[in-house]
């Protein structure tokens, strides 16, 4: 099967790719490079350097016959959103409509979008997928437009897709330098013996989850699934626990500083993950203590 992956130079596209190749299909990936690191490619995959907005996109959709699209790419920065909405919305909106363009002939295509920054701040906990959707930021904003689209080029030109609306995701390849990925950001740092930055009392909660995890609902999406999913383990972690687990593991004295809480982001979350068991048939099977415990390894080999 011919299978394009935009961001699949990124943190979790380039894990999708992998296996992807792993199970035999012939691979293209789209990335920028903007964030994605080309040495993250599989070498069994064609590499295109381009954006979603490029003239060109068609043109490689025409050329490699893509059967399934994996749409990866995107802004992902909440900060990077408040401080230049019109970016955000240039990649994540009209970037998404640019290639859902070329997309109205392909079998399929699944979406990467965002369970926190979509529901905005819950008003029951798990959060369903029939939860109401509040974003709080220009970033949550532009994933949940993206699915709209999805959605009605559906109705309008039978697209087939599913929408996988990822808890926070961490592992192995996640860039330790940006905003986002608070598990990477401390392990990277009490690594180093560095402190880490809590911004607020760090008793705000996530949703974390492990890629394999997530890579493995993405290939499961490939033949079931023509909805919208929360991926991510359903469980409630605070910022403190995380920074703790990785303190245990390092066997660090290691002490957080604080900073002020973000504008825009949510106080408190994790999601129902029942509908992605029933009609994915999947399941988290990395545990919190296992999945920091391959990162710190990763890393390490890094330092």
């Amino acid at each position: 099967m011919s299978i394009l992956v935009t961001g699949g130079a990124g943190f979790i596209g380039s894990h999708i790719v992998d296996s992807l190749i792993s199970e035999g299909h012939d691979v293209i990936v789209l990335d920028d490079l903007s964030e994605g690191k080309r040495e993250h490619v599989n070498k069994s995959a064609k590499f295109y350097k381009s954006g979603l907005n490029d003239a060109g996109l068609g043109k490689i959709f025409q050329k490699e016959k893509i059967e399934v699209v994996f749409h990866q790419a995107a802004q992902v920065s909440v900060r990077e959103s408040l401080d230049n909405p019109i970016f955000d919305a240039d990649v994540n909106i009209k970037g998404t409509i640019n290639l859902l363009e070329c997309c109205r002939e392909v079998d399929k295509i699944i979406y990467a979008s965002s369970g926190g920054a979509v529901y905005g701040e819950p008003k029951y906990l798990p959060v369903d997928e029939e939860h109401p959707t509040n974003p709080l930021s220009p970033y949550g904003v532009s994933k949940y437009i993206a699915e709209k689209y999805l959605q009605v080029y559906k109705e309008l030109y039978g697209l087939n897709y599913a929408a996988l609306r990822y808890g926070n995701v961490y592992g192995p390849r996640q860039d330790p330098y940006g905003e986002a990925g608070v598990v990477a950001i401390f392990a990277n740092k009490m690594l180093r013996s560095e402190r880490p930055m809590i911004n607020g009392d760090g008793t705000q909660t996530r949703d974390f989850v492990y890629v394999s995890d997530i890579v493995r609902a993405n290939l499961l999406a490939i033949e079931r699934g023509k909805n919208i999913y929360n991926i991510t383990a359903g469980k409630e972690t605070s910022v403190n626990e995380i920074f703790a687990a990785i303190k245990k593991i390092l066997n660090t004295n290691v002490e957080p500083e604080h900073a002020p809480p973000i504008k825009g982001e949510v106080r408190r979350i994790y999601l129902n993950i029942e509908k992605a068991e029933r009609e994915l048939g999947w399941k988290p099977e990395v545990e919190l203590e296992e999945g920091i415990k391959n990162l710190l390894e990763y890393m390490r080999q890094k330092i």
